[in-house]
């Protein structure tokens, strides 16, 4: 389980885990804190945060080196092993292991464990993708049951999440209508919403903004910047939620959102292998309408007169399952509504790299990429540029009460999950004289948040964690770690690095 706190955002997940150690499986979580996942694990390694590509090039460098490679399906299935065994030569455990932050026993003993053990799967999940180098840090780290022919077996390879198994089967391009997309558009990554908002070179300024089913204010970076561009008196925003959110606070108007037993909706899974089909419990409340309704009456408004922007809940769901995909066979919009859930007809031993078939230019798996090359990245996995900041790396995670930020505001799960808290590791705490129960300030260049220090050693040093979501500081006032992040772009462009924020915290006590 790799950068994954299973328990906590994955629960559904759990069972099965615990259900492979009982059977003698061992799990291994690779993750900076000693999350509730790490403490019923078998065996937790504190990896430094954002070295884990260099983890897996050292785990590659000793299966390289000791002959644990499965040459067999390397030879038969992938390209670029040469370039690849040249590139780890400079990944020895003894070479890298203190930018890991792991022993040289303890990287030997993971690479050899995992090659010699069969079937081994990999569980990389979100935390990987905060980090400025998070898309090669996936890139590199699928390589690895590549090597080690962990596709051949059942059970064997990664999984990273069953939400993709799902969109294969289901005729997405029915529902998104990708021919009718405008190219003359202008799209926006909504990491960069606050630059934006403030920006005075983008031509149009950004004039109306409309949120549904996210709370940017909170889950996107710099909040600081995000809230002076909110406050615009020239901007018109429009919230459609269920709660008067953070950023609806900022809304010029707030439209009353359904709830999911209020609406229709079809639901891919993300750790499980079912479809299943939302069905509403009760009628909308008052006013509240789903986004897709809302959307439709507002082409109406428009005078929009297209009939794709009119098309029923219910029309785009028939439509999605009508794909032909032979997993999909004998699944109708009648039995999902009768059943509620659906297992699609997926193989019972499905190994769908077994015998290559990757989906790639090549058709192998490509440990040299000629795309990557010519997308002007790096072909080989590498362990990336890491920043060099001094202070403490920032790391927020989930918490037991929230669901995201959605519900965050709500007085019942303030009370359960207390004050906002920073946790940092004994010797940090004493280099920077502050104790447990503290009231601390954490800052650095983008803003500063107050919270409630918490000394444990379930950080490893070097480490500051804080929980994701707006929460109540120290001083009562609502607060977020995205207070201190940055608009980050990743090595592939597309996210955040959310998780390369450095701070320093410091004793209220001491503040002038």
């Amino acid at each position: 389980l790799w950068g994954t706190n299973t328990i906590v955002t994955n629960l559904h997940y759990w069972p099965f885990v615990r259900e492979a150690q009982r059977r003698g499986a061992k799990v291994v979580v690779v993750d900076p804190v000693r999350t509730r996942t790490a403490e019923a694990a078998d065996w937790h390694l504190a990896v430094a945060p954002g070295a884990d590509a260099t983890l897996a090039l050292a785990m590659m460098h000793v299966m390289v080196r000791d002959g644990l490679v499965d040459l067999e399906y390397v030879q038969a299935h992938a390209v670029g092993y040469d370039s690849l065994v040249e590139r780890v030569q400079a990944y020895a455990p003894a070479t890298v292991a203190g930018a890991v932050g792991l022993t040289v026993e303890e990287i030997e003993r993971l690479a050899r464990e995992y090659a010699t053990t069969q079937p081994s799967l990999l569980r990389p999940l979100i935390g990987l993708e905060h980090h400025r180098n998070g898309a090669m840090q996936f890139r590199t780290i699928a390589c690895l049951p590549v090597l080690s022919g962990a596709w051949k077996h059942r059970g064997g390879g990664l999984a990273r999440s069953t939400h993709a198994l799902h969109f294969g089967v289901l005729d997405m391009n029915a529902v998104t209508m990708p021919e009718v997309h405008r190219r003359d558009v202008r799209t926006l990554n909504m990491r960069d919403l606050g630059r934006d908002l403030c920006s005075r070179e983008l031509d149009p300024r950004v004039r109306a903004l409309m949120v549904y089913g996210s709370n940017p204010l909170v889950s996107m970076p710099n909040q600081r910047r995000l809230a002076e561009g909110l406050a615009r008196e020239d901007l018109f925003t429009v919230v459609h939620d269920l709660f008067v959110t953070d950023t609806a606070r900022y809304a010029d108007y707030v439209l009353p959102a359904t709830s999911q037993i209020e609406h229709l909706d079809l639901s891919p899974a993300w750790g499980h292998l079912y479809l299943s089909l939302n069905r509403p419990a009760i009628a909308p409340r008052g006013e509240a309408v789903s986004n897709t309704e809302l959307f439709r009456r507002l082409a109406a408004a428009l005078g929009r007169t297209e009939p794709w922007l009119f098309t029923s809940d219910e029309a785009m769901l028939r439509a999605a399952l009508a794909s032909g995909h032979p997993w999909l066979d004998g699944i109708t919009y009648e039995r999902l509504w009768e059943a509620g859930v659906v297992r699609p007809g997926r193989p019972d031993d499905w190994r769908p790299f077994a015998e290559g078939g990757f989906p790639t230019r090549s058709g192998k798996a490509e440990l040299w990429s000629e795309a990557l090359r010519d997308a002007g990245h790096d072909p080989l996995p590498s362990g990336g540029h890491r920043p060099s900041v001094t202070g403490l790396q920032l790391i927020s995670g989930k918490t037991l009460h929230f669901l995201n930020s959605g519900y965050s505001h709500i007085d019942r799960h303030q009370r359960r999950e207390g004050a906002l808290v920073v946790e940092v590791h004994p010797r940090d705490a004493s280099e920077r004289a502050i104790t447990d129960g503290e009231a601390v300030r954490v800052w650095n260049a983008q803003g500063d948040v107050r919270a409630v220090c918490r000394v444990s050693e379930r950080v490893r040093p070097g480490v500051a964690w804080m929980p994701f979501g707006g929460l109540t500081d120290a001083t009562g006032a609502r607060q977020s770690v995205n207070a201190l992040t940055e608009e980050a772009p990743t090595d592939w462009g597309g996210g955040s690095g959310l998780y390369d924020a450095f701070v320093e915290v410091v004793s209220e006590a001491n503040q002038i």
